[in-house]
């Protein structure tokens, strides 16, 4: 009789994790799933990094920022673009700017959830991700239809697949959990 070491050497550890060994069988990530949650994680970071920002931002001068801005990137500073821009910023005040911080460090942490979730293949995370993805396409749509624009459609499109293969996925996982795969 062996160690307990040289048994899961042998790959029939008792262990249940992904992409270990149980019972000689290893199980490996579901390619969605883990492409999924990656995309999840790059949006949180990209959301901490609004926020991070928008926190910068506060108690500064944002149309000086952004005429240096437009100085650098070598954009007309009188032009029609940068105009607006000011006219723009000029209504940003420090308590928005600090209610666009917080919002999106929960969003950034709701992203961040999802996609750790997911890659770690919880079955929690796909029941969240189909309810937070549910949740929001009321604003996307609302969104298309005040101002469509090819970014607000490609996210609408890409939070459909995901959806539609969350769903996919929970209802193959619960058929094969209740006795087979039809």
């Amino acid at each position: 009789m062996g160690s307990p070491v040289e048994v899961e050497e042998v790959g029939v550890a008792s262990r249940d994790r992904v992409g270990t060994a149980h019972k000689g069988v290893v199980r490996h990530h579901d390619r969605g799933l883990l492409a999924i949650g990656l995309y999840k994680l790059v949006e949180a970071v990209l959301f901490i990094l609004v926020g991070l920002g928008a926190v910068h931002f506060i108690h500064r001068d944002l149309g000086s920022s952004a005429l240096r801005l437009a100085t650098r990137l070598r954009v007309d500073p009188d032009g029609r673009l940068v105009s607006w821009m000011l006219v723009h910023l000029d209504l940003v005040t420090a308590t928005r700017l600090k209610q666009i911080g917080v919002g999106t460090f929960f969003y950034a942490g709701l992203r961040a959830v999802e996609g750790a979730g997911l890659v770690l293949e919880k079955a929690w995370a796909e029941y969240l991700t189909v309810g937070v993805t549910l949740a929001f396409l009321p604003w996307e749509l609302y969104e298309i239809a005040r101002h469509m624009d090819w970014v607000r459609v490609c996210i609408m499109v890409a939070n459909l697949i995901v959806l539609a293969y969350l769903l996919w996925w929970l209802r193959r996982n619960r058929r094969a959990r209740m006795g087979g795969v039809r």
